[in-house]
């Protein structure tokens, strides 16, 4: 008796269960759900749900990859980048080489980059700037500013190595799984009356600094993404970071100096000299050597055809110098007449004699009959 009068009284509204009131509230979003073990299995049921409900796009990436891909990749929307040109001056605190496709800039100076698309990206995409060593035996390492410039800076990103300047939009990304780290900004449609974005970009750290880049070499990654869900926002921590359908994708190799115009030049001298020597080294090993026989051949042919009655003009300054210079040429005349004389005289000495018969007369001679 005792147990069905408890099971037809009915508690309090306060009184319910932890599942029943759960039953009861509106479901938060996921966003705000705890992860604590403890929480019972009926919330963990009403989570699971919620989870299998939500609509993932396919080409939502949640993290980046060890590897950055550094090829370039247009996409759809033709992404493209320009630099504005200026030049190898001295002067100049950013210049870009085409020939190298190489951006060198000073420290902690303003790079423009124009941003270029054949059709207007979806609403909410975004660029995202990320830098990796060049070089595969340092590609799996995280490029970071050193720790001299990192103490000297405020920042609560002070260690990023790029840094977007001129928006209060840009957020500053660090990947958990590869803890590399990038840079993100909206993309801004071009203004009216033009055809590109412009986004700029500063470097934090020179590339010949001890312990950060150490003269190794970079690329910036630049890439063109769609929006989706995750941010770099903590209270959204929980999704993953801000890792979005890549739609384009631009690589380009930079190098912070003190002069940035000098460098250029200098590289873009090394690289034209390597290239002439390498065509060539070439066209030599193209040309079959001669032999050793056609060279004599053409040797004795050219000293045949020579004419030694060929005569030449020198002019001579001073007295004294033409009178030796004359001495010496008279001495190789006489000479030469010494010498044709000796090959008439060998000549008629040379002569064959008829064994039998008569005998031929030399000019002054008289005969037997005589």
């Amino acid at each position: 008796m005792d147990e069905e009068e408890n099971e037809s009284m009915e508690l309090p509204f306060s009184q319910d269960t932890f599942c029943d009131l759960w039953n009861n509230v509106i479901t938060p979003s996921i966003s705000f759900i705890p992860t604590s073990p403890t929480v019972p299995q009926c919330m963990l049921d009403n989570l699971f749900e919620l989870g299998g409900e939500m609509d993932i796009k396919d080409g939502f990436n949640p993290s980046a990859s060890t590897v950055p891909v550094t090829t370039d990749y247009p996409g759809d929307f033709g992404f493209q980048l320009r630099f504005k040109q200026s030049g190898t001056a001295k002067s100049v605190t950013s210049t870009f080489s085409e020939i190298l496709n190489k951006l060198f800039c000073q420290i902690a100076k303003t790079s423009p980059i124009e941003i270029l698309v054949t059709k207007k990206p979806p609403q909410g995409a975004f660029l995202r700037a990320t830098a990796v060593y060049k070089k595969t035996e340092h590609v799996a390492e995280v490029v970071r500013r050193c720790p001299h410039h990192q103490n000297e800076d405020s920042m609560d990103h002070r260690s990023h190595l790029i840094r977007v300047e001129g928006s209060q939009l840009a957020q500053y990304c660090e990947d958990p799984n590869t803890n590399r780290q990038s840079v993100t900004v909206p993309y801004e449609s071009p203004q009216l009356g033009s055809e590109m974005t412009t986004i700029l970009l500063s470097f934090m750290c020179n590339s010949s600094c001890m312990g950060g880049m150490n003269r190794r070499p970079i690329l910036t990654i630049l890439t063109l993404e769609s929006l989706e869900y995750g941010s770099c926002s903590p209270s959204l921590s929980l999704i993953g970071p801000s890792r979005g359908q890549v739609l384009g994708r631009r690589c380009f190799e930079v190098r912070i100096c003190a002069c940035p115009g000098r460098d250029r030049k200098t590289e873009e001298e090394n690289k034209d000299k390597l290239q002439n020597g390498a065509k060539q080294t070439k066209k030599r090993k193209s040309t079959p050597a001669p032999e050793a026989s056609t060279v004599k051949k053409s040797k004795s042919a050219s000293s045949a055809e020579e004419d030694d009655k060929d005569v030449f003009t020198l002019q001579i300054r001073g007295r004294e110098r033409y009178e030796m210079l004359k001495r010496i040429n008279d001495g190789l005349e006489l000479l030469d007449r010494e010498s044709r004389n000796k090959s008439k005289a060998s000549t008629k000495l040379d002569v064959a004699v008829p064994s039998s018969g008569k005998r031929l007369l030399q000019r002054g001679e008289k005969s037997d009959s005589d």
